[in-house]
């Protein structure tokens, strides 16, 4: 949900000048790569503060300033399962917030799609802000039991949902929020989608956010379409005046993305006018049995199971409370 500057927490491993210049893109070649390599370079990409969660054994090693790998043998063993099967057998599962963007931006923590948006209206600003202030504590509250959790998640969500429409949100409010806003795609992320674009392989961008926000984001940020990129989040329904009216379906949150069908994705490019629409049949997607999972939050294990997968690598952004949550980081499948 929202998120706004906290210049007290520390700050982990995230500062673009430790990262290599695409990490994403090297993590994919390793992937995709059919040369022979020594066990395991699997994560010598040095993504950031980045967790492999691999198994349930209580052992796992650090790697490279701030990777850890929970099973190294295990993986080494799904990337070469990975590398053998292809492309055409491999999709990419993404969460949008703090994880394909930036978690700090300028020295201070990047915005969500909830937390950018300014609405026009101080009043309800302020009240969506102090929704924040009381649950946002619980959302990252590791002590707190993941059913009761998800209760107090969905009660934000569409309380925030029912404020926004309350307030009277227009589509111009939302563009004109992403044009201030301070967020930004982490390094490499553009050049991941080229590289999986070029092989055809379907990236589903699964947010407890705002679908309308994050494709207003790759308007602005990229200033290009994905034809292979779909996103599965809030959408809105505007009326013909622009102004917000109503949420389609049900609410998407941060604990609850595996309970969402896949034909709620939209592609994005679609938004862009794109007339040639997706190389890639998206009913097929359940047929591309390898996973890469990108997320920063231990629900985003979720987002694949729909999916009857063969192999999955789940990396996990450990982003907040580092020292409470590597442990569930680094032991969860």
């Amino acid at each position: 949900m929202s998120q706004r500057p906290n210049h007290f927490e520390m700050r982990p491993m995230t500062s673009p000048p430790l990262l290599s210049p695409s990490p994403y893109s090297s993590l994919l070649r390793l992937l995709l790569s059919r040369r022979r390599r020594p066990t395991p370079p699997a994560l010598r990409c040095r993504l950031p503060f980045l967790t492999a969660a691999m198994s349930s054994s209580s052992s796992y090693s650090t790697r490279n300033h701030g990777s850890v790998v929970a099973d190294a043998d295990g993986l080494a063993r799904k990337v070469a399962a990975i590398r053998a099967a292809g492309p055409a057998k491999l999709q990419v599962i993404a969460d949008f917030d703090a994880t394909l963007t930036r978690y700090w931006y300028d020295g201070s923590r990047g915005q969500s799609s909830h937390g950018l948006l300014r609405q026009g209206n101080e009043e309800y600003d302020a009240k969506r802000e102090a929704l924040f202030e009381h649950y946002h504590p619980i959302e990252i509250c590791p002590d707190i039991p993941l059913p009761e959790k998800a209760k107090l998640m969905e009660e934000w969500w569409e309380k925030t949902h029912g404020l926004l429409i309350e307030g009277g949100l227009t589509y111009t409010a939302i563009r004109k929020s992403v044009v201030d806003a301070s967020i930004a795609f982490r390094d490499g992320v553009v050049e991941l989608f080229e590289f999986l674009e070029e092989r055809d392989i379907p990236v589903l961008v699964f947010s407890a956010g705002l679908a309308d926000i994050i494709e207003e984001v790759f308007r602005q940020k990229l200033h290009r379409s994905f034809k292979n990129i779909k996103i599965v989040s809030n959408r809105m329904v505007f009326n013909e005046e622009g102004r917000l009216v109503a949420f389609k379906g049900k609410t998407i949150h941060v604990l609850n993305k595996n309970e969402h069908a896949l034909d709620m994705a939209a592609p994005v490019h679609d938004n862009f006018g794109d007339p040639n629409g997706s190389t890639d049949d998206y009913s097929l997607v359940k047929k591309r049995t390898n996973v890469l999972l990108l997320g920063d939050h231990i629900g985003d294990l979720g987002m694949s199971d729909g999916l009857k997968y063969e192999n999955r690598i789940a990396v996990g952004f450990l982003n907040n409370n580092i020292e409470k949550s590597m442990k569930d980081y680094s032991e969860a499948v």
